[in-house]
């Protein structure tokens, strides 16, 4: 029954977050829904019964905010993304209700210290990197900007697999997140929805001769809802983000039970139930690839039955959707809802294919995260034919519609039609994925200003030319609350004492600590937060590594997923050279220098899970040798995620961003890194651009080839193997490597990243930007000599940070794209 939303059910108080009524609350948790006293409890039970605390406390504005959107009939803006990498969400949730200080209090009476519980919580590792991490950041902004926003994605079971270091290699293990049960989520067994795939198509012509079309013969799988309330920072917007898991049509086949052969029976069920088991499942087999597309599809059939039911509560014209409904599509994962909602509304709904369309192109708006064509998804025409055949019979009109529109405005231009073509013929037809995307949306957005500009100037140039004013700029941003206010507290309350907290809404209020960068005082207590930051993570590398780290050392840190173009590898050809110097010049007064990694390969990527190799053998043999003095040290922190990230950040002195220019789309943690007051060393690439811009040349180190000199280099014939001939000590460190000196008791095991550098053509450039990457290092040495100098610097980047907030990103995609206003209560 739909029931008009008007008066809200919940007529008491909202529940105190005073330190008496909280403690009350623990201790009620503890005993009546953990079932534990006082005496027997364990660290974790006094996380869940926190939790349960902290959550009672959202609900209350969770359930007020939904009926406020509503009661106001607002545009909800849907945000379908394959990653949500939350993850703790207790510290969170606290600092966002403002009664972090009073829940710490009411656990201090109790014996119980805050930090030490939080620590009880695993991380939420449902995603592998920065896209998963910006989705995150994303939700957090548009609960702080009252924007009635919705996350939807797929509550894996296993997350990002979990990392060790063993002999020097990263080994996978499951990450079962789940193991103690997620305190924060609501299952909802009644919000159920069926997800078909395989089957085959009927066409028919109904009684008016009008074609139709029945998707009939599938085998089904449900998706359940799960529900986690997502707070807003000093405001009572709480919104939802709806996780699918996949479950059995039905639990077994009671044929098989009756017979005996209950492995048969539940056959099905498990099959079916492993579509959501694991985060990114091995796509370099058929089966893996097929469970990839799988998902895309079960998490987006389900998401936009969701909204379309909550829209067709109060709404009955479809041609309001796209007044009421904005979908995101975060990369081309959730691309396949576009050929879905024409599913829906052509074959279910029996609208006109032009209405219809023009309805789906009004409300969906699509983000690209990479330059790279090889990383841009396409999927076989013939595993769509098997899996969705429907689907792939929309894409083909889609495309053919498309395509006589590109030939009446270009005619002749029969190559400008087959490289904008929705199914591309270069090794066997695929679906290009991306282009699908652009096509079926109003809007699309690259995710820094350099990458827009290349977006259309390369591989969408077609698009651009087509669809001029289609593609826009969303610079990507951080959410200050997780990565100032909660990771680094000592930080956050120097700045607060000096300015006050509205920086933590309002990031561009970090502009007023320009002045005290000329503060002696304000630098002093500056160098006191970071110290005590850097002694903290050298006590935790003592207590979990056995390293013995100077935090008088300049800390310098690159941590991300690990790929070629991210050139961990450059960062340890660099580190080999300082080695060599130290060795050939023991009396070399040298920098002190811990430079730290950390980030996971993907399980199926050989050559960056050689490069993990190749940096704990090097640790191995640097770390160990008396000659160094500890003037170098080089450190794997494994399982590297949000938050291990936490504690490494607010330590850096020193942020690696040196992709080679052109490839990284945006990049997040460089901006984490420079909030936190660590200086940037980096090409100029992706958002490293904009962050040079607001915090002024003098205040980052930047080298290297820029995007237009990488492609004159290419486009004239790079050869390698002359800077390595031509260069002294790279040809020194690339034999070191190359000769076993650190894997003497296999020399040839570098043999495929050698190769890769000579042999291979350097894909990515290392050697051209060797030397300038290793002189722009010896600046920084420099500047790190002079502390009051490198100081005014950090706090100078500090201060204008502003701009990178998510908040004024998602700002920009309410304004510009999804044409949502924020509801206020």
């Amino acid at each position: 029954m739909n029931k008009q939303p008007t008066q809200s059910l919940i007529n008491h108080q909202l529940a105190g977050v005073d330190v008496a009524s909280v403690s009350k609350s623990i201790i009620n948790r503890l005993v009546f829904s953990v079932g534990k006293d006082d005496i027997t409890a364990t660290a974790r039970d006094w996380f869940h019964a926190t939790a349960f605390m902290t959550r009672d406390r959202l609900i209350e504005r969770w359930m007020e905010t939904m009926r406020s959107y509503y009661v106001a009939d607002a545009k909800r803006v849907y945000y379908l993304s394959m990653e949500f990498l939350m993850g703790r969400t207790l510290m969170n949730s606290l600092l966002n209700l403002s009664f972090e200080k009073a829940c710490s209090e009411a656990l201090q009476q109790q014996g119980v210290d805050l930090r030490q519980v939080s620590e009880m919580e695993p991380d939420a590792a449902l995603g592998n990197g920065g896209l998963g991490r910006l989705a995150a950041c994303f939700l957090d902004s548009m609960a702080t900007l009252n924007l009635p926003g919705y996350g939807y994605g797929i509550r894996y079971e296993y997350g990002m697999f979990a990392q060790r270091i063993e002999g020097g290699r990263q080994v996978e293990h499951p990450d079962n997140w789940l193991r103690y049960g997620n305190p924060w989520e609501f299952p909802r067994p009644e919000v159920l929805y069926q997800v078909k795939f395989g089957g085959r198509v009927v066409e028919f012509s109904d009684e008016h001769g009008v074609p139709r079309h029945h998707w009939v013969d599938t085998e089904d799988v449900m998706a359940m809802a799960y529900d986690s309330p997502i707070p807003g920072f000093a405001t009572p917007t709480v919104n939802n983000m709806r996780l699918w898991a996949a479950k059995a049509s039905r639990d077994f086949d009671l044929k098989y039970f009756n017979e005996g052969n209950y492995i048969k029976a539940v056959e099905d069920k498990n099959e079916s139930e492993n579509l959501s088991k694991v985060l990114y499942p091995q796509d370099s087999t058929a089966m893996g690839r097929e469970l990839r597309l799988r998902q895309q599809y079960f998490f987006v059939c389900a998401s936009l039955q969701d909204i379309l039911y909550r829209f067709s509560k109060f709404h009955h014209d479809f041609g309001e959707l796209p007044d009421k409904v904005a979908i995101q599509l975060n990369d081309t994962h959730p691309a396949i809802a576009i050929p879905e909602l024409m599913r829906v509304l052509v074959d279910v709904n029996h609208l006109g294919w032009e209405k219809a369309w023009d309805i789906t192109t009004r409300t969906f708006s699509y983000t690209n995260h990479t330059l790279m064509s090889e990383a841009l998804e396409t999927w076989p025409v013939a595993m769509l034919e098997q899996l969705l055949p429907r689907h792939l019979q929309i894409i083909y009109e889609i495309n053919h519609r498309f395509l006589i529109e590109v030939m009446h405005s270009f005619p002749g231009d029969n190559e400008m039609r087959q490289r904008m073509s929705i199914i591309g013929e270069e090794g066997g037809k695929r679906v290009r994925m991306a282009h699908l995307a652009i096509v079926g949306s109003h809007k699309v957005n690259g995710v820094a200003r350099l990458h827009t500009e290349l977006m259309k100037q390369t591989i969408f140039a077609d698009f651009d030319r087509f669809y001029p004013g289609k593609i826009v700029n969303m610079t990507n941003g951080i959410t200050p609350r997780r990565w100032l206010n909660q990771a680094n507290p000592s930080l956050a309350a120097l700045i607060t004492s000096r300015i006050g907290d509205g920086w933590i809404k309002d990031l561009d209020q970090l502009r007023r600590l320009i002045p005290l960068a000329e503060d002696a005082q304000f630098r002093q207590e500056f160098a006191a937060v970071k110290r005590a930051n850097k002694q903290d993570l050298a006590e935790k590398g003592k207590r979990y590594f056995g390293l013995d780290i100077d935090a008088d050392s300049m800390f310098d840190v690159q941590i991300k997923r690990i790929h070629e173009y991210k050139r961990q590898l450059l960062n340890v050809l660099h580190v080999v050279t300082l080695y060599k110097r130290i060795c050939d010049d023991p009396q070399s007064d040298t920098v002190p220098r811990t430079v730290i990694f950390g980030g996971k390969a993907a399980p199926g990527y050989a050559i960056a899970k050689l490069i993990i190799r190749l940096i704990n053998d090097v640790a191995d043999i640097v770390n160990n040798d008396i000659r160094i003095h500890g003037r170098l040290k080089l450190v794997f922190v494994p399982n590297y995620g949000v938050s291990v990230a936490e504690s490494i950040i607010p330590a850096a002195d020193l942020s690696e961003q040196i992709s080679t220019a052109g490839t990284e789309a945006s990049g997040t943690g460089n901006m984490k890194l420079a909030l936190n007051g660590a200086l940037t060393i980096g090409t100029m690439d992706g958002a490293n651009v904009e962050i040079l811009q607001e915090v002024g040349e003098e205040n980052i180190f930047i080298f290297g080839l820029t995007t237009e000199e990488v492609a004159k280099l290419r486009a004239g014939g790079y050869r390698p193997e002359d800077y390595y001939h031509a260069n002294r000590e790279l040809r020194q460190v690339i034999d070191m490597i190359a000769g076993g000196f650190f894997s003497p008791e296999e020399p040839a095991r570098y043999k495929p990243i050698v190769d890769n550098l000579l042999a291979r053509g350097d894909h990515y450039l290392l050697l051209a930007d060797y030397a300038a990457y290793v002189a722009c290092q010896a600046k920084v040495e420099a500047a790190y000599r002079d502390q009051d100098q490198w100081l005014r610097k950090v706090i100078l980047n500090v201060a204008n940070m502003g701009k990178f907030s998510s908040d004024r990103t998602i700002r920009d995609y309410a304004e510009q794209i999804w044409k949502a206003k924020p509801v206020s209560r």
